[in-house]
């Protein structure tokens, strides 16, 4: 094996990598993977290995690694112009265009895009813009924000308190106050198992508008959710959930965000989410999916009644008061261009259906009746699998055995990266949107082997 012992000590002495066990990485009881290429699904290390990234980055790499036609926007678009802001009024070619396809690609019901760097920052964004829209209407106390248990929205101040996960909570002071959580859309961790499918879409409303009552309908503001659960555990919604939140929310005037960081772009085999599963947001969140994550840029996009508000506040106070210095960064936006053709020109949309829905199969023909597999459960290529101590009763292995890691790092033995994911023994997948069927049968093979050698 080939290694860099200089590189490692650097790594170790200098590098403050994120959601990493710091103590363990210093003192170099953790892997230290030095990533030096990639081209379509795979990546190599320093090591010379090669492995399949069934996660793509952090679902991110959508139209797979080495595509030279983004890189080459890139590194043109950095000789032209690398840099110009976006405030009062200025744009760049490649700024307005990445605009335009954006919209030509959001519900109908959108109206403009503001740009950012990250998921976390174009949340923070979506939340400044509501409580801004509210005090617009002359009403002030309308500011409280509803998001869900095993949610994932950035790990900011804001957006870190709308993560309804315990890991971005713990010791950071978090939640603020104006942050409330409502039940996850998790039809397989149902507290009741034996509610159907419905009577647990009834729940999840129920309990929505139950929160909203208690809090004060004039108190909350807006909801947010991923159309279907990334972080959290790659759930989609059950049959009806969002047509029956989106008629709470309308009952009490309450804005809906879409955070399509994940399922933006065509990961769910349609260019979005809220196009898949009907739903009307009034702010879409959109990053990863919107360059392949080959240069950082997100967006919040805001629905046509929003607009109007904050035209009107404008005439009203003045110019807006918000603002990146990195907003609509021309190389960013060069490369959403480039990213965005390349979904079109090779189909990706249509493949992510076709072969997540392969995937899916798949794995329950591989591992379905696995007396310890409780769920396999995916739209599009966003797959996962769920592991119980025993499936008759649903009954969990103790947190403290940590199966999903050591499947995670049975599986990366075989070659195949696949990711643990929190509160649960989950090993979720979602590949670039350019796998095909080969390869996802590596990916299915790879697993079961894994498995075997674990359970």
């Amino acid at each position: 094996m080939l290694t860099n012992d200089q590189l490692d000590k650097w790594d170790r002495e200098n590098f403050f990598h994120p959601s990493t066990h710091l103590a363990q990485h210093a003192r170099g009881e953790s892997p230290n993977r030095i990533v030096t290429g990639g081209s379509g699904v795979f990546i190599e290390d320093r090591d010379g290995n090669k492995l399949l990234d069934a996660f793509a980055g952090l679902y991110c790499v959508n139209v797979g690694y080495g595509r030279t036609e983004i890189s080459d926007a890139i590194a043109e678009q950095a000789k032209e112009l690398a840099y110009y802001h976006a405030y009062v009024g200025h744009g760049t070619e490649a700024s307005i265009t990445l605009a335009k396809m954006v919209m030509e690609r959001a519900p109908k019901n959108m109206s403009k895009v503001y740009f950012g760097l990250g998921g976390s920052d174009a949340n923070e964004t979506n939340i400044k813009l509501v409580w801004y829209y509210n005090n617009i209407l002359g009403r002030p106390e309308k500011k409280k924000i509803i998001s869900r248990w095993r949610g994932y929205h950035g790990s900011g101040l804001m957006t870190g308190s709308l993560t309804g996960l315990e890991l971005f909570h713990k010791k950071f002071d978090l939640p603020l106050d104006k942050v409330h959580h409502t039940i996850a859309p998790d039809y397989f961790r149902r507290d009741d198992l034996s509610m159907s499918e419905a009577d647990f879409v009834a729940h999840c409303a129920d309990e929505l508008e139950a929160l909203i009552t208690r809090e004060g309908p004039d108190t909350i503001a807006a909801f947010i959710g991923e159309p279907a659960l990334g972080t959290g555990g790659l759930t989609p919604p059950p049959a009806g959930y969002w047509a029956a939140i989106q008629k709470v929310l309308k009952k009490y005037d309450i804005l809906l965000i879409a955070d399509e960081v994940v399922t933006g772009f065509g990961r769910l085999g349609s260019m979005f989410g809220s196009l898949h599963y009907d739903i009307e947001p009034d702010f879409i969140t959109i990053a990863k999916g919107l360059t392949s994550a080959y240069a950082p840029l997100s967006g919040s996009i805001v629905s046509d009644r929003v607009w109007k508000v904050l035209e009107q506040g404008t005439d009203e106070f003045g110019a807006i008061g918000h603002g990146w210095t990195y907003s609509a960064h021309p190389i960013g936006a060069a490369a959403g261009i480039a990213n965005l053709k390349l979904v079109d020109s090779l189909g990706l949309v249509d493949n992510a259906g076709k072969t997540g829905a392969y995937l899916k199969n798949a794995l329950k023909d591989a591992l379905g009746e696995h007396a310890n597999v409780g769920d396999i459960r995916g739209e599009g290529l966003l797959c996962a699998v769920e592991f119980v101590e025993d499936r008759s009763d649903r009954k969990f292995f103790d947190p403290s055995k940590k199966i999903g890691y050591a499947l995670a790092a049975a599986l990366l033995k075989e070659g195949v990266i696949g990711r643990a994911m929190p509160q649960g023994d989950i090993i979720g997948f979602a590949p670039p949107l350019c796998i095909s069927e080969s390869e996802v049968d590596h990916v299915v093979s790879a697993f079961k082997k894994a498995v075997d050698s674990v359970l």
